[in-house]
This record gives structure tokens, C-alpha cells and sequence, in this order.
């Protein structure tokens, strides 16, 4: 029941935020179970390289200093080079789970921009703004956001960041 009404909560604040950009979206209402990018995709029919994954990303180092990335499915975050080099950090990870609930009340596979603490620096991969259109969590593992990607730039605290995320390389064994 708690986590209804945060997810809740979490929910106004991301339709407040995206009234208040003043272009248009989609609220997706989706199956939880499918809230995991790759599953999502498949499941709703949606191509991988349209959707991006908003990545929480912590300094080691005391005080901890927290970004959010934004990265097409397609990429892989590049968090030892380009992150470190944004955050001014000798080391840096991925937050976890709980590090990224307590920062933003949001569970993984619904961690959206829409709603981070005021702040918080956001960097998004240049290729995240290729597309028409993109889709990004929604605040909470029951909801997505379709959306063109020029509305991130309205954003506050955005950085569109060349290099941001590289290819993933091919599986092993795959041809």
C-alpha cells in the first residue's frame, strides 16, 4: 500500500513536470512485470533503440555526489571515462536499487528525468535526440513516457553530451 502511494505521488510529479514543458506526450500505462527495458521492448513491440534508461551514478568518494544518465537501450553507459570526467570524481559506480529509491523515490525499470531532486545534474547521450520519438520511464515500474526527445532539453540541470554511452559490443558467439 505504501508503494502505491509513492509510486503515486512519484506519478503527479512527473505529469507536473510534463505540463509544465509544454510539449506533448504519452503516459503508457504497462504491465510491472514487463518495466525492465529489453522485456518492455519485446512485449509492447517497441524498438530498443527508441527507448533510453535513465541510470542513477554515485561518486565514491565522501560527500557522495549522485547524477542521472540517460542512454538509449542499444548503448552501454560509459561510467568509468565519460561520467567520472563529468562529475569530476576519481571513482565512481552505479548506484544501487536502494541507493536509487532513497535519492528518488522511484524503483529501477521506472526511474525517470521527470522527477529527480532538484539539482541533481542529468547527462544525456547525444543519440537519445536522434530519434522522433523516445520512451523513458515514467516514475514508477507501471507507467512509460513516449515523448519527443527536444522536450529534454527544457529540462533543468540537462547536459546532451557527446560520447555519453558507447555501442554494446555483440554477445559472445554471436556472428
Amino acid at each position: 500500500m505504501t508503494q502505491e502511494l509513492s509510486d503515486s505521488a512519484v506519478g503527479k510529479r512527473v505529469r507536473g513536470v510534463l505540463d509544465g514543458l509544454g510539449m506533448p506526450y504519452e503516459i503508457m500505462a504497462i504491465d510491472p512485470d514487463y518495466a525492465d527495458t529489453a522485456q518492455f521492448c519485446a512485449k509492447y513491440g517497441i524498438p530498443l533503440d527508441q527507448s533510453a534508461n535513465t541510470i542513477i551514478v554515485v561518486s565514491k568518494k565522501e560527500p557522495r555526489e549522485y547524477c542521472a544518465c540517460l542512454v538509449l537501450a542499444t548503448t552501454r553507459l560509459d561510467v568509468n571515462r565519460a561520467v567520472k570526467k563529468l562529475m569530476n570524481a576519481s571513482r565512481v559506480s552505479f548506484a544501487s536499487a536502494d541507493e536509487t529509491k532513497a535519492l528518488t523515490g522511484m524503483l529501477i525499470g521506472g526511474v525517470t528525468v521527470f522527477a529527480l531532486p532538484d539539482g541533481l545534474p542529468i547527462y544525456v547521450d547525444e543519440r537519445v535526440m536522434a530519434p522522433d520519438w523516445i520512451i523513458v520511464g515514467g516514475g514508477g515500474r507501471s507507467t512509460k513516457v513516449k515523448l519527443a526527445p527536444g522536450a529534454l532539453r527544457r529540462l533543468p540541470n540537462v547536459t546532451v553530451v557527446p560520447g555519453l554511452a558507447g555501442d554494446v559490443p555483440p554477445a559472445a558467439g554471436a556472428s
